[in-house]
Parts: structure tokens; sequence; C-alpha cells
């Protein structure tokens, strides 16, 4: 089951990375919605799950708790350290660094950058189908959830690989071979966990740092990306119907 669901991920990575070439002025309410469905997933199901399957306290604090701030951590301290975040910074005001070397030339974009951004998302999507079937082997409820979210936010992975690898002065043929790499990714991925079975205990701390890692995502990668083109009502309003969304299905589920 995981690996079909992760086929839904292959499919809307494609879908996104295809739409990147031809989409309009909308893509921001389709990142608002995929973060609001991302930030349900992680308060209305992976953090409760998470506590129910591992109830042990570190230091006065569950475990999973304490690894959900560390996959947010995470994902923060590799993005600054290798500085393939996709910054915003440059949307808002022009800089200038003190030290170092001048700035590259707009006008001369470095290929090596978008092809290690685009490989970093390839290996991002490794974890997403991972995800989905850690996700399975806790409960068709959590797979399911986790599978929406994933799904949502592969189609932002699949856009963004080819944009990012396009904006890079790459060509059109090199990007659509990562984008292709992409998607296979979390198949790939899913495949994976079908070769054993994760303990429960470690099962909760998984699905704690996970849900972590998705916060990080939704409220430093994506919703930032959608808003600050469009700094518009609808897209607020995407993500809360995203969030609702994510509530109604947790709640058909149980």
């Amino acid at each position: 089951m995981a690996v079909l669901i992760a086929l839904g991920a292959f499919v809307m990575t494609l879908i996104g990375g295809l739409v990147a070439q031809h989409i309009g002025d909308r893509r921001h309410l389709v990142l608002g919605l995929a973060a609001g469905l991302m930030l349900g997933v992680v308060g209305f199901d992976l953090l409760p799950e998470a506590l129910d399957l591992q109830s042990d306290d570190v230091f006065g604090v569950p475990a999973a708790l304490l690894m959900f701030v560390g996959g947010f951590l995470t994902l923060h301290i590799v993005e600054r350290s290798v500085a393939i975040h996709r910054a915003h910074e440059g949307e808002y005001a022009a800089h200038t660094h003190a030290h170092g070397p001048a700035p590259t030339d707009p006008g001369e974009p470095v290929k090596g950058i978008g092809l290690t951004a685009a490989s970093a998302l390839v290996g991002h999507s490794v974890m997403d189908g991972f995800a989905i079937g850690a996700a399975f082997q806790a409960g068709s409820t959590v797979g399911l959830v986790v599978a929406i979210a994933v799904v949502a936010h592969d189609f932002a992975d699949g856009f963004n690989t080819y944009t990012i690898t396009r904006m890079y002065g790459n060509g059109q043929k090199r990007a659509l071979v990562l984008l292709g790499c992409d998607a296979v990714a979390p198949v790939i991925g899913a495949a994976i966990t079908l070769a054993f079975t994760i303990p429960a205990g470690a099962l909760g701390l998984y699905l704690g740092f996970f849900a972590g890692f998705l916060l990080y995502l939704a409220t430093s990668d994506i919703l930032p990306e959608a808003h600050s083109p469009h700094p518009s009502r609808s897209t607020l309003l995407c993500t809360v119907a995203g969030c609702a969304v994510m509530w109604l299905v947790i709640g058909l589920a149980d």
C-alpha cells in the first residue's frame, strides 16, 4: 500500500514540475494550500500519534517532543550550513556583505548551485517516501494523512526542482532529468520500509522528528514563498482551508 501511495507522490511531483513551465499567477494559492495541509498533519495527527507510541520522558520532556524540536532544528541547520535554502530576503531589500568576495553577477548564473539544490530536493523526496512507509506501519489512518501531506508537498518539490535548476542557467533537458529523479525518489523511499518493521517506540520518535521536519518546511519554506509575491487574503484562506481539510480527513478516518 505504501508503495502504491508513493506512486501518487511520483505523479504529483511530475505535475508540479510540468506546471512550473506553464503556471500563471496562481502558484501562491497552491503553495498556501500545501502549507495548510502540512500544518494540519503535524498538529492533528503526527504529534498525537508520536506521543501515543513513545511515552518516555527525558528530563521532564516527552522524548517524542524532543525529537519534534530536533527535526525542526536539524533541517534548519542543514539548510543554513549548505546554503540550499531558497532565501527570500532578496525579494524585500538589497543587502551587501562587509567581508568576502563580491557577489556573483546575477547575469551570470552558477549552474552548480541549481544542481546542488535540486539534488538536495531529490534526497529529501526519498525521505518523503520513507515517511509514507513508516506512517503506514503506525496504522492506516496515520499513513493516509501523512500520504496526503507528502503528496501535496511533493507538488511544491517538483515545482521547485524544475524552477531552481532552470533559474541557475541549466538547460530544460537537465531540469527534466532532475525532475524525473525527484519523482522516482518517494517510491524508492517507500520501498525501503518494506524490508523491515520499525519498533513502536522508535516509530514514535521518528514520527516526532518528521513532524518537526514538516513544520519547518511549511513555515520556513512554503509559506514565505507563497506570500512573498502575493501577500494576499486568498493565500491565507487557502492555508486555513488546508488545515480544515486535514481536520476533516482525520475525523472521518477515525
